[in-house]
């Protein structure tokens, strides 16, 4: 019997700003371990099986267009090829997200099993999930939906709850009563107390077909979007493509709302695997090792009478003094500074910086190409200036600028410079001009990464001012 992974790699985690950004969201940054979340998701169902008559393969990835790249070159660093990549053109929550990788999947294999993982979720009991999961094999087989409840270690307020009903005929596998809202603090209590509810892990086993006809019972326009979307995809590199007019069209749900809310067929299997969805920087304080005063560290930092505080530095030193119970993370461009409880006020920062028309919700100053990457040095009148990394073998696009020219100075490793019709070969200390106007390009033709400054310098600096005639990213 094969179960398919998919991985639902979506989302922009703004409650972990200023880390978290829309073109780096949560799920690709290494929080808990030196690996990102969306790496360690994938190991822990690769080359896994909950039991010897199970087969988990390669895993189904559904994610934006801007993070195709990221992704793609995360899996390969970890020696991992994917079933595919789906890309989504839009966000549209995860019931058709969900939906169109059950379509896929039913093309290659009618009887496909689906277990669905958001990319940014910490399991601590690696074995005890994979026995949840074949606790919820033997009831998917026969049609059920079955979503995995969390084994709750206390009241939270931050997690919906699903209420589990009578046995469903398989050992510790009960059908959903009923799912519950975020709730208040004498709710949450009283829920723990009577030992039936669970937190909704947004994790789920079931039959793609079964998933499929159930959609399109309470959701038809869902389930007709999806489709069209599949059948219209089309192939880009590596990646699959979903069409974009039907995917836009597609009404945007969760999976809750959608079917197991309103499904006969919905079981809740419970599990305590060590779980956390590190949905705040406080969730992300609870999972990390603390030092002997309960603090989390990351970085160049500098404690002095602080307790129970989280202190991440990402460019320079960060010195904390006397405090307790705090927030701070630094990176390049912002700081943020919270208290634990007030945390989720974090994603009103990003909410103002959308109405400002700032960027620093959207990236970093490093940002990440599919050739390598750029970092913002410095910048001002009719100038700008960036750290460029080129990855062995990469290829910028053949590309002109309407209103800057470009000095690159070669630091370290070898650059092919197309200039015009001249091609020119410079090593360490070497330099070239790029005039306004002038049809280049940058390649790495080495084995070790090159790195260059590049001095930009003209009327308008902004990243919309190129021109791609060629490219091998298929970004023209």
């Amino acid at each position: 019997m094969k179960i398919y992974p998919v991985i639902l790699s979506g989302g922009a985690g703004t409650r972990l700003w200023p880390l978290s950004r829309a073109v780096l969201p949560k799920q690709l940054l290494p929080l808990v371990a030196d690996k990102t979340m969306l790496q360690e998701t994938a190991l822990r169902v690769a080359g896994r099986a909950p039991s010897a008559t199970v087969e988990l393969m390669q895993p189904l990835i559904v994610c934006g267009n801007e993070h195709r790249f990221l992704v793609a070159e995360q899996m390969r660093e970890i020696n991992i090829k994917p079933l595919g990549i789906l890309l989504e053109p839009v966000g549209r929550n995860t019931a058709p997200a969900v939906a169109a990788a059950a379509h896929y999947l039913k093309g290659i294999d009618a009887d496909a099993i689906m277990l669905v993982l958001p990319a940014d979720h910490v399991i601590n009991d690696v074995a005890a999930f994979h026995q949840a999961v074949e606790r919820a094999l033997m009831l998917v087989k026969d049609g059920s939906l079955a979503t995995f409840g969390i084994v709750p270690t206390a009241p939270e307020t931050g997690y919906g709850y699903i209420q589990s009903g009578a046995g469903a005929g398989a050992e510790q596998c009960y059908k959903v009563d009923r799912f519950v809202e975020k709730p208040n603090r004498e709710t949450a209590e009283a829920f723990v107390a009577a030992g039936n509810y669970y937190w909704n892990s947004g994790m789920f086993l079931f039959r793609a077909d079964a998933y499929i006809a159930e959609l399109a019972k309470f959701q038809p326009a869902i389930a007709a979007a999806a489709e069209a979307a599949v059948q219209k995809d089309y192939r880009d590199l590596d990646f699959c493509r979903l069409d974009e007019a039907a995917f836009t069209a597609c009404p945007s749900d969760s999976i809750d709302y959608a079917v197991m809310e309103k499904t006969q067929h919905a079981v809740v299997v419970p599990a305590d695997i060590g779980w956390n969805d590190v949905g705040s920087w406080s969730a992300l304080h609870d999972v990390l090792p603390k030092d002997a005063n309960g603090n989390v560290t990351r970085g160049d930092v500098y404690l002095d009478d602080v307790q129970g505080t989280l202190v991440r530095a990402e460019s320079r030193i960060v010195a904390v003094v006397g405090v307790k119970d705090l927030v701070v993370v630094e990176t390049n461009d912002a700081v943020l500074v919270a208290h634990k409880n007030q945390v989720q006020r974090v994603k009103q920062i990003v909410d103002h910086l959308k109405t400002k028309d700032r960027t620093e919700h959207l990236h970093h100053t490093k940002v990440y190409r599919p050739w390598g990457c750029y970092e913002g040095i410095d910048i001002g009148e009719r100038f700008q200036v960036k750290r460029i990394t080129v990855n062995p073998g990469g290829k910028l696009s053949l590309q002109m600028h309407h209103h800057r020219a470009e000095h690159w100075i070669v630091v370290s490793g070898t650059a092919r410079v197309t200039c015009g019709e001249k091609v020119t070969l410079l090593t360490e200390n070497e330099s070239t001009y790029i005039p306004i106007g002038m049809n280049h390009r940058l390649e790495n033709p080495g084995k070790l990464p090159l790195h260059l400054i590049e001095v930009q310098s003209g009327s308008y600096l902004g990243e919309d001012d190129i021109v791609r005639f060629e490219d091998v990213y298929q970004r023209t």
